[in-house]
């Protein structure tokens, strides 16, 4: 059965399952809207046709979703006038899939779809990751003396707890391969920072 029905100042023939975007119409998606202007209903060569709409007829549809259609651009000039005007404008559409025709004043069979409830939040919610080693008290070194070692990385390093060339130098290999595993930093870099903070730590 197909049926074309009016809505916008448009014209659509429309069948079960279609899916069309018309001029902006009310409703959230999921919901169910009525078009009661139907100019035609029928199925093959059996085909009713409105003066102007075919009584007790209408189209049920679901909301797909609100949106807008691609941007017009409205240009205009006036020749030696120095003039020129320039619009653009977007329409507001509609998406929706048609559920159903209706016809002799019948009720869509469908309802809207419910709100999907809102998720409460998670009492336990993961807890931001512990520092890898423990700073130590008073002020840090300033580990940017370190060659490869910039505000940034010297940042990222307090954050995990490591402040000063005496915990950098007393770093072991196991410590390394922590660091190795947790931050943006290679091995060897590493080692070679340990090298150069046994140095500066003395």
């Amino acid at each position: 059965m197909f049926a074309v029905i009016k809505t916008g100042g448009k014209q659509y023939r429309v069948a079960a399952q279609d899916v069309l975007k018309v001029e902006k119409i009310a409703g959230e998606p999921g919901e169910i809207v009525q078009f009661d202007s139907v100019l035609a209903v029928g199925e093959g060569d059996n085909v009713t046709i409105g003066v102007p709409f075919v009584e007790g007829a209408s189209v049920a549809a679901e909301v797909v979703e609100q949106g807008r259609g691609p941007k017009v651009i409205a240009f205009k000039k006036r020749r030696r006038k120095n003039s020129r005007r320039r619009r653009g404008h977007r329409q507001l559409l509609t998406t929706v899939r048609i559920s159903e025709i209706l016809v002799g004043g019948a009720k869509p069979s469908k309802k809207a779809a419910k709100p999907a409830p809102k998720s409460e939040p998670k009492a336990d919610a993961e807890k931001p990751a512990q520092p890898l080693f423990t700073a130590p008290d008073g002020a840090g070194d300033d580990l940017t003396k370190i060659k490869g070692i910039g505000p940034v990385a010297a940042g990222q390093l307090k954050e995990q707890g490591i402040t000063t060339f005496a915990q950098i130098a007393a770093l072991s290999d196991e410590d390394i391969a922590r660091i190795d595993a947790a931050m943006p930093f290679s091995a060897d870099q590493i080692k070679d920072w340990r090298e150069q903070a046994r140095a500066l730590a003395q």
